[in-house]
């Protein structure tokens, strides 16, 4: 399995919330992701669009993976057409490098 796909293990991997500066500098590296919320509600959100359900659940189940390898789970809003995919990092109130991390991989799935 590659090492991409191995599950991440928190404990020996620390994470800390980004500034501002890195948030925006993270952000603009992504296509389509936008900023919402505030504080220690702070995530990144960006909403991918289908043809139909089948497509849309085929994503959502790909973002699962993803997901369980990195441990770290985003919100999904699932629709018959598209899934609005949002992360933020919990543990250190506000988004972290992991939150852009799994956004670049989700990204790969239709690149």
């Amino acid at each position: 399995m590659s090492s991409m796909l191995k599950k991440k293990d928190w404990s020996q991997l620390p994470r800390r919330a980004l500034s501002a500066t890195e948030v925006v500098t993270r952000l603009s590296a992504l296509t389509g992701w936008q900023l919402h919320g505030d504080g220690a509600d702070i995530a990144i959100e960006k909403t991918y669009t289908f043809a139909n359900y089948h497509e849309t659940i085929s994503f959502v189940n790909a973002v699962a993976f993803i997901a369980n390898a990195q441990d770290h789970h985003p919100d999904l809003s699932v629709h018959y057409s598209r899934c609005v995919v949002r992360f933020n990092t919990h543990d250190v109130k506000g988004l972290s490098e992991t939150d852009f991390e799994c956004a670049t991989q989700i990204d790969a799935l239709l690149a």
